[in-house]
């Protein structure tokens, strides 16, 4: 009973701040644009919550890229299916730029731990790369992308890549990285932090430095596109920027970009016409070759 106890506490904290630290459960369900076919619930892994929803193009061309998408949720909850994930990305890149776009959901903790949340993600993609083809798309042309805890694996995998390779995952061209404030995760968790992190991240050290994407940073990380919200107040524009910095002392690349924009607002307004999805598509673009609009 006083575990039970523990975990409603902890699920009420996280929910309190979700607003400013993740992407809140429930919600409007995505609804495809016309033309957009979608490819429910693929299964990469025996668990139920091992499923991607894969969205193709009205005019299906081979050699498509394939943007994959990685909810948040404070590593607790999130549903790969919400609007607010899928819905504006759905109509910009893969009704207008003829992308692929699969949307990734992860077991939770705490039936998992946030390493083996990262390797269902490697997982998820190694498992589309090897589909790829079979819906047009292009295995050699993936772009990650995450948001909040999703953009913490994403940059996870990214950071070191042999987590991926050790699941079967190819190289992608490159990640980006929606407003993550776990990007230094060891230093996150000796200060003052909301209290469900501890529920997430645990109270061992070593544990911090193994899944933080700024500690488990290697030679040969992809290109990151790290976007931010200027509105928080837990340094995830500074976290940003550090982690930035440390990859280009690794000769990587990696982009900042500070948005005026709620934690919340960073994920559902991405795909909408404006200088922030343009920043976005530029950095996309760089890396697929492709044409875009917004």
């Amino acid at each position: 009973m006083k575990r039970l106890a523990r975990i409603c506490a902890t699920w009420l904290l996280a929910l309190a701040f979700a607003p400013a630290n993740a992407q809140q459960p429930g919600g409007e369900t995505a609804a495809p644009p016309a033309g957009v076919r979608l490819l429910a619930d693929q299964p990469y892994g025996p668990d139920p919550r091992q499923r991607m929803d894969v969205y193709l193009p009205p005019k299906a061309q081979q050699g498509a890229p394939v943007l994959v998408m990685v909810h948040g949720g404070a590593w607790m909850f999130g549903d790969k299916a919400a609007a607010s994930v899928v819905n504006r990305k759905i109509a910009h890149w893969v009704r207008e730029q003829g992308f692929i776009l699969v949307s990734v959901s992860y077991r939770f903790v705490p039936q998992v731990d946030v390493m083996q949340q990262a390797q269902d993600v490697a997982r998820a993609v190694a498992t589309a790369q090897a589909n790829a083809p079979s819906w047009g798309g292009d295995a050699g042309r993936f772009v990650l992308m995450g948001h909040s805890a999703g953009a913490h694996l994403v940059a996870l995998l990214s950071a070191s890549p042999s987590i991926a390779r050790q699941q079967g995952a190819r190289p992608w061209l490159g990640t980006v990285a929606l407003d993550s404030a776990a990007l230094d995760t060891a230093a996150l968790m000796q200060r003052r932090h909301m209290p469900f992190y501890d529920r997430v991240f645990g109270s061992d050290p070593a544990f911090w430095r193994s899944v933080s994407p700024s500690d488990a940073l290697a030679p040969g990380a992809p290109p990151m596109l790290l976007v931010c919200s200027t509105q928080r107040r837990d340094g995830s524009c500074t976290q940003a920027r550090q982690f930035a910095a440390r990859i280009g002392a690794t000769g990587g690349r990696a982009e900042v970009v500070p948005e005026d924009l709620s934690h919340a607002q960073i994920n559902d307004e991405l795909g909408q016409p404006g200088a922030y999805t343009s920043a976005v598509d530029a950095f996309v673009r760089s890396l697929t070759g492709t044409p875009g609009r917004s």
